[in-house]
């Protein structure tokens, strides 16, 4: 297929266009930057220039393309996410650049859209199995990404697929990891939330081949993850991966400066991917969480 990615450098991207280099695609990646530009050759793919915020742009990029691969975010890392001000830009990815991408793919005649999302959206659910047929809960933090799920599925219909990949956190290369193995070290708390809630992972090796399966999957949404883990398996993984005795959990003070921006990753979250896993036949190199997960991230950079 003729593929055009958005978001190709990131830590999702990047996985995604080596998978979708590999399977034999033609794979253009949206490149704003001389070193973005060297990535993207690297990877085998070739860059094009456009802006997620300029619409025409993106119509032009998107002529004679058949899928449209939007993985475009800007996540703080570690405690920076505590500030509401530090989501700013990832939100307008969310809301405005979905918007844009939505329609220049419609202009441009292209029939499907893959959608990066996030599975932290689900209402707070106990130890209860979540599916994608369960709620959500719409918060200021969790309403750009309902927001830019409500563009693709509006897309969807007809002869064209929309698919939302709800990835839960990434765990692996990271830069996100390599922060919380760092705090873990120097005795920094690492957890969030009860340390008996659940909690949805994803591994970085798992990333690519997701996408590359939803190239092939019916328009709908999906969860994209390991099996759930509780928040106290997670924490005592980050502590044993670096040595330590025990893991700590983020205080009261720094919680209520966070406010709400931090309140769906305390959230309970026992998510299933089965439904991804049985429409497309995806199945995680990573199934189940263990301190194996951070062997990569570790030695890249040793944090002792």
């Amino acid at each position: 297929m003729k593929v055009v990615v958005s978001g190709g450098t990131g830590v999702i991207g990047r996985a995604a266009v080596r998978a979708l280099v590999d399977a034999g695609h033609d794979v253009d990646v949206l490149a704003r930057s001389a070193a973005n530009t060297e990535v993207i050759r690297r990877l085998g793919a070739d860059p094009v220039s456009a802006d997620l915020f300029d619409r025409e742009s993106l119509a032009r990029i998107y002529s004679g393309a058949d899928v449209a691969i939007n993985l475009a975010t800007e996540v703080p890392v570690g405690y920076a996410a505590a500030w509401p001000t530090a989501w700013r830009h990832n939100d307008q990815l969310r809301t405005r650049a979905v918007s844009n991408v939505v329609a220049a793919a419609r202009a441009s005649g292209v029939r499907r859209i893959i959608q990066e999302s996030a599975s932290f959206v689900y209402a707070d659910a106990g130890d209860a199995w979540i599916s994608e047929r369960d709620p959500i809960e719409i918060t200021p933090a969790t309403e750009p990404v309902a927001v830019g799920e409500s563009h693709v599925q509006e897309y969807a219909g007809g002869f064209r697929a929309g698919v939302l990949l709800r990835f839960g956190c990434i765990l692996g290369d990271d830069p996100l990891t390599k922060f919380w193995l760092r705090a873990a070290a120097t005795g920094r708390p690492v957890g969030i939330g009860s340390p008996d809630a659940w909690t949805h992972l994803v591994h970085t090796d798992d990333l690519g081949t997701a996408v590359l399966a939803a190239l092939h999957a019916p328009s709908g949404v999906y969860n994209v993850g390991a099996a759930p883990v509780r928040r106290t398996e997670l924490v005592e993984g980050f502590a044993k991966a670096v040595g330590s005795d025990e893991g700590g959990y983020l205080g009261p003070v720094l919680r209520r400066l966070a406010g709400g921006r931090i309140e769906p990753m305390t959230r309970s979250l026992r998510i299933s991917s089965d439904h991804f896993s049985a429409q497309t036949g995806w199945q995680p190199s990573r199934p189940a969480f263990d301190p194996a997960w951070f062997d990569a991230a570790l030695e890249a950079q040793p944090v002792r």
